[in-house]
């Protein structure tokens, strides 16, 4: 199963290429204007997809230029051009996904690229969205291991309506098989007590946003 970097076109944040290097990746699908990223961090994109209606042209011929292969699609579409991204990842046997410049500027774009984690048609790939010290990622029935260090910051926000039988192991405030309503903010800023962190959940999808450190 492969390990594919997805640069997306949203902000690209101050110390999110040191993070990058620390991690080896089979593939890097740069989106759209994402590959204007790729160039800022000295990348070379294994494929550009999008509308390229962000695409800086200089960038379009520099990676041109370097034979890296342009997958065109119209402006007027169903999907985003992160879809595009993200299922042809999926296509090429994506196990985990590392989702950087996914947020920022927009906020319908950040709500859909967020909620785009939930599409069923990704449940075979870990899928994490990067910040710079941040990660977030999809928790499905029935939980898991939560990786982490004392005193971090963990939150876990429902998605797609109630998080039920939610149980926590490791975090100050622990949860005992109970419901995260949709829309409220009982989850959020749980600190690590010890790690890893394990959270059981018996129906519904969690964001988890771990942060180290206090947020």
């Amino acid at each position: 199963m492969e390990r594919i970097l997805v640069i997306a076109n949203g902000e690209l944040e101050p110390g999110l290429g040191s993070r990058l290097s620390s991690l080896a990746f089979d593939q890097v699908i740069a989106v759209d204007g994402g590959a204007d990223h790729c160039r800022r961090l000295g990348l070379v994109p294994d494929l550009v997809v999008g509308d390229l209606d962000s695409l800086a042209p200089e960038s379009l011929a520099h990676f041109a230029q370097a034979g890296v292969p342009c997958e065109r699609h119209p402006a007027q579409k169903d999907e985003t051009d992160l879809e595009l991204a993200l299922r042809k990842a999926m296509r090429q046997g994506a196990g985990h996904i590392v989702l950087a410049c996914a947020l920022g500027g927009r906020l319908d774009m950040i709500l859909a690229n967020v909620l785009l984690l939930a599409q069923p048609e990704y449940r075979g790939a870990r899928i994490e969205l990067w910040e710079p010290r941040r990660t977030s990622w999809l928790l499905r029935p029935p939980g898991g291991e939560i990786p982490g260090m004392p005193g971090d910051t963990l939150s876990l926000i429902p998605l797609q309506g109630d998080a039920e039988g939610v149980a926590t192991e490791g975090l100050a405030y622990p949860l005992r098989g109970e419901t995260l309503r949709f829309g409220h903010g009982r989850g959020l800023s749980n600190v690590f007590r010890e790690a890893p962190a394990r959270v059981r959940l018996g129906a519904g999808m969690l964001l988890v946003v771990h942060t180290p450190g206090r947020a």
